[in-house]
Parts: structure tokens; C-alpha cells; sequence
């Protein structure tokens, strides 16, 4: 017995010095710089909480980019959960076009979201995009830049990725095959149309996957930032300017590591409220 825990340790140790290395010591770091002024090229120096006092009290900019990153979030676990699990309930009819539409509607999804940032960037192009030409038809005058202009900026950037959705509608019906036959059976046998199975049967039933995608989506607003790159970098202004792209530019653009590693703690208490009120809203952790 006692070999085996020895030889157990051995295998384990991999992986503990890659989860130390890779996750835990900049973890430790990113919350120990957080209260530091650091600046490549000069010392690092003990603050304490002015990165912080700096966020809430005098930077304006953090309460847009909260704001974005927050609206971001809530669409996407409302409507692109919604859009993902309709999908997975439709297409789990096995009709003759499901097989097409799948694999229709993945293609967004398999794409690196640098090459989505571009395609959108050609599509809505003021000059030559395909959607300012078609509204010049109607409109010869027309010429707007929907990715810099403050008006539609935001909402340009939000459908790049909030109406795609083919991972959840995956996920959702590989779970619908989990599901007994004998349930539909009965239902049908007690005179269930469709839309009351759906209701009763198999959206009860799809509740812990449901959770787990929205978990999935909310959290991949805290991870956005190579779309916006491509896009908008943030502007105009800080119009579509949400967390990882204000890290980004704090560190990177500014130098100023000490704010960028306290704005990158607000983020992962963020995602960690994220977890616990998704957790709590759909109560995944009951039977």
C-alpha cells in the first residue's frame, strides 16, 4: 500500500509542477504586483491599495468598461443560450435538413476569431461592404462605419459572436440523446404534443447542461479581447472596450503593470461571481 502511494505521488508530480508553474505561482504574483507600482524599466515598489483607489475613484473609464463587459455577459447567457438550446431542441428532430444546417452553422465557430474580426470588418466596410451597398440601393447617399461610429459601434461588435451559438447547440443535443425513450413514450401515449414535452420533459432534463453552457458563454466575455483587436481596438473611445482588452491596453499600451494586475484581479473575482450566481441560479449542485 505504502508503494503505491509513492508511485501514486510520482505520476502526480507532472502535473503539480505544471499547475504550480503555469496557474498558481502568476496567480500569486498577479494578486502581490496588484498592490505594487511597477513600470518596465523601474523598480517595483509597495503601494498598497492606490491601484485600486486609482480604479474606483478616478478612472472614468473603468465604469464603461464595466459597463460593457457586464451587458456582454448578460446577453450571452440570455440570448445566445437561448438561440444555442432552441437550435439543439429543433435540430434533435432528425429531419432531412438538420445534417446541413449543423454543419452550416458551425463554421462560425471553427473559425479563429481573428478571421471572423476581418470578415466583418469587409463585410461592414463604409466604402465597399456588402451591407452598405445594399442599403445604397435604396439610399445612393449612404455611407456609415458602423465599427467607428459611437452610435453603433457597440451593438456593430456585439453581433460578431452573440447569434453563433453551434457549441451550445451541440452540447445541448448529444444531451437530448442521454435522454430515456421510455420518457417520450409515455408522453406520447398521454396525448403530449411537441412543445409540452419540451417543456416538461426536455428542458427540465437539460438543466445542468444549460448551466454549464451559460458558465461556458459568461465567462468567455472575460477571455474576449483577439476580435476586438482585429476590429475596433476598444474605440471609439472606450465604446466597445470590455475587461481583457483594458488589461490589455493598461500593460501593453500605457505600461502600467501594477494597475493592469489590479484590474486583472477585479476579473477574477468577476469570473468567480460569474460561477456562484450561474451555480446558484440554475442549481446545478442539487439532484
Amino acid at each position: 500500500m505504502q508503494n503505491n502511494k509513492v508511485w501514486i505521488g510520482i505520476f502526480l508530480l507532472p502535473t503539480f509542477l505544471l499547475f504550480c508553474f503555469i496557474y498558481l505561482i502568476p496567480l500569486v504574483l498577479l494578486f502581490a504586483t496588484s498592490f505594487c507600482e511597477w513600470t518596465i524599466g523601474s523598480d517595483i515598489i509597495f503601494s498598497g491599495l492606490e491601484n485600486f483607489k486609482q480604479l474606483f475613484f478616478h478612472d472614468d473609464s473603468l465604469k464603461i468598461v464595466l459597463s460593457n463587459t457586464a451587458v456582454w455577459i448578460l446577453l450571452q447567457s440570455t440570448i445566445h443560450i437561448a438561440i444555442g438550446v432552441a437550435l439543439g431542441l429543433i435540430l434533435s428532430r432528425k429531419r432531412w435538413y438538420t445534417d446541413i444546417v449543423r454543419t452550416i452553422y458551425i463554421i462560425p465557430n471553427i473559425i479563429s476569431s481573428a478571421a471572423i474580426g476581418i470578415l466583418f470588418l469587409c463585410i461592414l466596410n463604409p466604402q465597399f461592404g456588402m451591407v452598405n451597398n445594399i442599403i445604397r440601393r435604396f439610399r445612393p447617399d449612404f455611407m456609415h462605419n458602423w465599427f467607428n461610429n459611437p452610435s453603433t459601434s457597440f451593438y456593430t461588435m456585439t453581433s460578431t459572436w452573440l447569434f453563433y451559438a453551434a457549441i451550445v447547440t451541440i452540447l445541448v443535443m448529444a444531451e437530448l440523446t442521454a435522454i430515456p425513450k421510455d420518457l417520450y413514450e409515455a408522453a406520447t401515449i398521454d396525448g403530449a404534443s411537441r412543445i409540452q414535452i419540451a417543456r416538461f420533459i426536455e428542458l427540465p432534463l437539460l438543466k445542468n447542461i444549460i448551466g454549464t453552457t451559460t458558465i461556458l458563454a459568461a465567462t468567455s466575455m472575460l477571455q474576449k479581447l483577439d476580435i476586438i483587436i482585429m476590429t475596433t481596438k476598444g474605440g471609439p473611445g472606450v465604446s466597445t472596450m470590455n475587461m481583457p482588452m483594458y488589461i490589455y491596453k493598461t500593460a501593453l499600451v500605457d505600461n502600467n503593470y501594477g494597475l493592469s494586475n489590479a484590474l486583472g484581479v477585479l476579473l477574477i473575482l468577476m469570473g468567480l461571481a460569474i460561477v456562484w450566481l450561474i451555480n446558484l441560479i440554475y442549481g446545478m449542485n442539487k439532484k
